[in-house]
């Protein structure tokens, strides 16, 4: 394994600027906001921004504070990751997952607390947050892998971290590729969600509360993903589009960040400082990762989708950290438990799909308690 820097990518960096430049306004419905999908006001705002007052070079900078490493894996694949080890003799290996169209910047408010959390009555943790495969500083598969591949490189990346068992947290792919390591990777303590990814075969609601929820999941499925079938399907149609758009880019992701949020009592875009969104979209931008990220869609319909295999259950201790306002939100109780062995449940107060961005002192908090309770 190999000490690894961010680079700054200086040409890239000058490729992109002068396409944001170039970009040139187009019609928009009368009225709109986000219903039709990114606002045009808004994008130009974080045009301005991004032109006049983003500064990458210093994002970078502040990632480089961390440990980063490149991991090379049986089968010449190389997984990028944080490894921040805690000085701490008691502190438990902890494996911190992001999805789609997230990266390891998901995590910054939590990293140094997590291993270092100055109270010795707290958890402390080794923590290790890779890059998904295809994704900013990992290497992409010669062809598109699903998610119970990833969870297998996972598991092998642990191994060569050196850590024998480990706790899992994640959402959105975390949280379908910890299913997977719960079904397949018996190393595995634990299991903290903030997301419902992997679900039981059986999917039959039988209480009031499971049909509103299965009506509710219907409703999500026909306004919220249309990008998923895109990307699940034709996902290399899409590529040209976007590999030569980084305006492309930011409104198809930022618009993510807008309607999977917790806009509650706000203006409805983006909860988020713009720095932020751009150092995620920067991301994309300057590892010419966005394609290959989204091969993690096709790959999953090539491996069979999101259902537990007939008569399997993730019998590994699971904590579900259930946001309100998540694209991904849990079902009741009743019918997370066909799937899963449920041991913790909390019914967080705010938050939505970007859960260690929009609420991390809730996330850390759970994930503590849940590690304390495993003893």
């Amino acid at each position: 394994m190999t000490p690894f820097v961010i680079p700054v990518n200086a040409d890239e960096v000058a490729w992109i600027r002068a396409r944001v430049e170039a970009f040139r306004p187009f019609p928009e419905p009368a009225g709109h906001g986000w219903e039709h999908g990114a606002n045009g006001a808004y994008m130009e705002r974080l045009r301005d921004h991004w032109l006049h007052r983003f500064d990458w070079p210093a994002t970078v900078a502040h990632l480089n504070r961390l440990p980063h490493w490149r991991v090379p894996l049986e089968g010449r694949l190389t997984i990028h990751c944080v490894h921040l080890r805690s000085s701490r003799a008691d502190a438990v290996p902890l494996l911190i997952a992001h999805g789609w169209p997230g990266s390891i910047l998901e995590f910054d408010a939590l990293y140094e607390r997590l291993a270092e959390p100055g109270d010795p009555a707290v958890p402390a943790f080794h923590v290790v947050a890779p890059s998904l495969p295809g994704y900013a500083w990992s290497d992409a598969p010669d062809a598109p892998i699903g998610p119970r591949a990833v969870a297998s490189l996972y598991a092998r990346l642990m191994a060569a971290l050196g850590y024998d068992r480990f706790l899992y947290q994640g959402g959105d792919w975390g949280a379908v590729i910890g299913g997977w390591l719960g079904l397949d990777c018996p190393r595995l303590i634990g299991l903290h969600l903030n997301g419902y990814g992997l679900r039981a075969a059986d999917m039959r609601p039988t209480t009031d509360a499971e049909r509103r929820w299965l009506a509710w999941a219907r409703a999500i499925r026909a306004t919220e993903t249309g990008y998923l079938q895109l990307q699940a399907t034709k996902p290399q149609s899409l590529g040209f589009a976007m590999m030569d758009s980084p305006m492309g880019v930011a409104a198809w992701i930022a618009e993510k960040y807008c309607g999977w949020s917790d806009t509650s009592g706000k203006a409805v875009e983006p909860p988020f400082p713009l720095d932020t969104l751009l150092a995620t979209i920067m991301i994309y931008l300057t590892t010419r990762s966005f394609a290959t990220a989204t091969w993690l869609y096709r790959g999953m319909v090539l491996e069979g989708g999101f259902a537990i295999p007939e008569g399997r259950r993730i019998e590994v201790p699971t904590a579900v950290a259930a946001f309100p306002h998540d694209l991904l939100a849990f079902p009741p109780r009743t019918m997370v438990e066909r799937g899963y062995n449920v041991v913790r449940w909390t019914d967080m107060p705010r938050g939505g799909h970007f859960a260690a961005l929009e609420a991390p002192e809730q996330l850390l908090a759970d994930l503590r308690a849940f590690a304390a309770g495993l003893g």
